[in-house]
């Protein structure tokens, strides 16, 4: 018998079902996100040098959050969104764990690889001296504590997985009402705790994951939830895997080359001098905070197009598409023209540097404007991970990245200056965005029918 939320997501009015799920799956997100601008507002008191190795690190770090939760855990999410509306709910069960499994291994495979290349990666990024001493401080504690950092996101992937938004927003919620005041404690020193600088935030981030990770873990193995895995994990199975990889993996290249973008970009800015890396990377913050944003419409989105799809019904999906992507171009499209009008009321939060100031402030005016395109466009891109269908987005991508850097090289060579490469990064975000939005308007969806969920094996 079909779960009573599976069934909501299925049968209910799509508009108030939508904006239900997605506000506070909104606010959360934006809290979350909140916690990363909190600590780079704290980071910037310990001075200029501090806020640059936090921008160098900042890309690597969102990279792995967007890849555990927006890529490999959309993965997870249309997987299961996809079993449970083809009602079987015990192979949800086998997928989950084959999700942890997944967890597992990225997350030491993160730990190595970043702990491997972090200072040559952050010195080409134009780190020297103290703003490449603080980068290596702040990255070796985060990425030594990633394999909580991929469990959380795997399993709050799964619980939205099932229509429930709630219990993930509730636990980044508090999270963020607690580390909003423990991460200055630890970085100044207040009262009992010692004095960590740059790396008592980075402390309080791993402890924020560690945590979110039991009471996710407990909910599921405490059967009060739709799921019901096993206390005892299976024999792991390819075509199980297969079930999250073959949408995750492909998003995980979608999300790499947004990042791409970021790194190659900070090192184009990077030979104007750490004031200026620090201006371009709290400016590209604002960027950054538009994904948890639109992932606060994602997550949402891809629970509502998986389940429709499972359980045959493309008009349905179709419909909750364009109006999330409707709604997220809307809302990230005035949150880009406020920042282009008055960039000196964000950029002022974290440091008064002057040439911090001007570099953040042209970051701004001219990619600003683009904000709609990329936050309409992920919308689309998590509709797409709900309906497995991830070909187009990732050649969107690849022109975003085409664009971006090819376009931002070719102005910087010959103009000498970098307003040329913000203008190609804005660029590149429309055409992304639009390439998405005519593929699906376009029927790429359905031009074989939907692969079915892997059978249970015993």
């Amino acid at each position: 018998m079909m779960d009573p939320r599976t069934r909501t997501l299925l049968e209910a009015p799509i508009g108030p079902t939508l904006m239900r799920l997605a506000l506070p799956n909104v606010v959360v997100m934006v809290m979350q996100s909140s916690i990363g601008l909190t600590e780079t507002y704290f980071v910037g008191w310990l001075g200029t040098d501090a806020l640059a190795g936090m921008s160098l690190v900042f890309p690597t770090l969102m990279l792995f959050q967007m890849i555990s939760a927006g890529a490999m855990g959309g993965g997870i999410l249309s997987a299961i969104a996809r079993t449970l509306g083809s009602d079987r709910r015990s192979e949800a069960g086998i997928i989950t764990w084959h999700a942890v499994a997944i967890a597992l291994g990225l997350g030491v495979a993160t730990t190595i690889l970043m702990l491997a290349v972090d200072k040559p990666l952050y010195s080409a990024m134009g780190g020297h001296d103290a703003s490449l001493a603080a980068a290596l401080t702040y990255a070796t504690i985060i990425f030594a504590g990633a394999i909580p950092l991929w469990l959380y996101n795997s399993l709050a992937a799964v619980i939205r997985g099932t229509g429930n938004i709630l219990l993930p927003a509730a636990v980044t919620a508090v999270g963020a009402i607690i580390l909003v005041p423990v991460s200055p404690i630890l970085i100044f020193g207040w009262g009992p705790a010692p004095q960590l600088g740059i790396a008592g935030g980075a402390i309080a981030i791993v402890a924020f994951y560690v945590i979110g990770t039991v009471i996710f873990a407990t909910y599921l193995w405490s059967g009060r939830g739709v799921l019901r895995p096993t206390p005892r994990p299976p024999r792991l199975q390819w075509k199980a895997m297969r079930e999250i990889l073959r949408v995750g993996a492909i998003s995980s290249l979608i999300s790499v080359t947004t990042n791409i973008v970021i790194v190659v970009a900070t090192g184009f800015v990077g030979a104007f001098g750490a004031a200026a890396v620090a201006g371009y990377g709290t400016g590209s913050r604002l960027e950054y905070f538009l994904v948890p944003l639109a992932f606060g419409f994602g997550g949402p989105l891809a629970a509502m197009v998986g389940t429709s799809i499972g359980a045959g019904q493309r008009a349905r999906a179709l419909k909750v598409t364009w109006i999330g992507a409707g709604i997220t171009f809307a809302i990230t499209e005035a949150i880009g023209l406020a920042g282009a009008l008055y960039p000196q009321a964000w950029l002022s939060l974290f440091d008064t540097d002057p040439t911090m100031l001007a570099m953040g402030t042209k970051y701004l005016h001219s990619v600003g404007p683009f904000y709609g395109f990329f936050g309409g466009g992920l919308a689309l891109y998590f509709a797409s991970q709900g309906a497995g269908r991830l070909a187009w987005p990732l050649f969107a991508a690849a022109i975003r990245v085409a664009i971006a850097l090819g376009g931002g090289y070719f102005a910087l060579k010959i103009t000498g200056g970098i307003d040329g490469v913000f203008l190609a990064i804005g660029v590149a975000l429309a055409a992304s965005g639009l390439i998405n939005a005519a593929a699906i308007a376009a029927g790429v969806w359905f031009d074989r029918a939907p692969s079915k969920v892997i059978p249970a094996t015993r």
